[in-house]
């Protein structure tokens, strides 16, 4: 029997408009579409199948690192399909991998239908600006229209520092160079030490992940740079409450007070699944940096920040559940779906 040739299972996860392929020992090859699981009509792959599958993709070097680490991360385009983030792991004693589809063309914020405050956010002189939200949830997506945003409209450095470089940005009016850990930087932390001597405008940070990664963000974001990066949280609250909980405690009031000057925006962001139509929905919270959301960060009373973007929709600040709520009125998402992803369940109920 012939192999399965990976660039066949991605050329169907294309065409079916799915996110993710899953491979794993004994199971087909696993599509995720519209959010929903669908295996495919093929033999359940073995540890030869996965081998060849998976260890085609890497140069001798990677192959050694993923030998040593057990994990590893990396992309691969298919030249005019698409590019995809793809992460090898080991399950069990038996390698696996999932591939992310990631478009080769970069959607304007106007064609993915955003909130129109995201321009404005795009056009911040400087500061911290945090893109939130589950895996999956669409952050890398949501940070790459941005970014083209600034490049078309803006003559601005542009400098990315990803794990592994997933959307491709080509210089417009701005110039951009994007960095890949284990590549051409040996960490975040190590990239951003030295980033501020490259003369960038903007940072995009992929992730925060540790703490010397997010004291060093931060303090590119104080010596006057616009940094955009992403945390797995589900609010601005508990934004704010990570990042100051990964510092030791006799550092917390001083990081409070950091933020509380270079924190711009928290945008929180969730997938659902269309009721109008194939595909998921974005829904989104949005919290801008108001004089009374800087007292609060300062004063540890984050708590108080819910309220503030309640009333604070003149500026373009909404709550995940109030735009929910937006999304089921309009006939996009279900309401069980609605409900399913909002955060206070019980408010929801009593006001959709």
């Amino acid at each position: 029997m012939p192999r399965i040739e990976l660039d066949v299972l991605l050329e169907e996860l294309v065409l079916r408009e799915g996110s993710d392929l899953h491979l794993r020992f004994g199971e087909t090859p696993i599509l995720r579409v519209a959010g929903k699981l669908q295996r495919m009509e093929q033999k359940p792959l073995d540890d030869q199948d996965l081998e060849y599958l998976i260890y085609g993709l890497m140069n001798p070097l990677q192959k050694d690192k993923f030998h040593k680490m057990l994990e590893f991360d990396m992309a691969y385009e298919i030249s005019g399909v698409a590019r995809f983030r793809v992460n090898c792991f080991k399950q069990m004693g038996h390698i696996g991998a999932v591939m992310r589809i990631i478009p080769l063309k970069i959607k304007t914020l106007d064609e993915w239908g955003f909130p129109s405050v995201f321009k404005k956010i795009a056009e911040l002189p400087r500061g911290l600006v945090l893109v939130t939200g589950p895996t999956g949830s669409g952050k890398s997506t949501t940070l790459a229209a941005i970014i083209e945003h600034i490049n078309k409209t803006r003559k601005r450095h542009i400098i990315t520092v990803e794990d592994p470089i997933e959307f491709l940005h080509r210089d417009r009016l701005s110039i951009i160079e994007q960095r890949e850990i284990g590549i051409d930087t040996l960490s975040y932390a190590e990239a951003l030490r030295r980033v501020v001597r490259q003369n960038p405008d903007i940072i995009l940070v992929g992730e925060m992940r540790d703490l010397e990664t997010v004291a060093q963000t931060i303090t590119a974001a104080e010596t006057g740079h616009l940094v955009f990066s992403t945390l797995h949280t589900i609010d601005a609250v508990q934004t704010i409450d990570r990042i100051v909980d990964v510092f030791p405690p006799a550092q917390q009031q001083q990081i409070r007070l950091q933020l509380s000057t270079t924190l711009q925006a928290v945008i929180t962001e969730t997938l659902i699944r269309r009721k109008d139509g194939p595909g998921r929905a974005a829904a989104f919270e949005i919290m801008i940096c108001t004089p009374a959301i800087r007292n609060a960060i300062r004063e540890a009373k984050t708590p108080q920040i819910y309220t503030s973007i309640q009333t604070g929709s003149r500026i373009g600040m909404i709550q995940m559940d109030q735009y929910l709520k937006n999304l089921f009125h309009q006939g996009i998402v279900e309401y069980e779906e609605a409900l399913a992803h909002c955060n206070n369940p019980d408010e929801f109920q009593k006001r959709a």
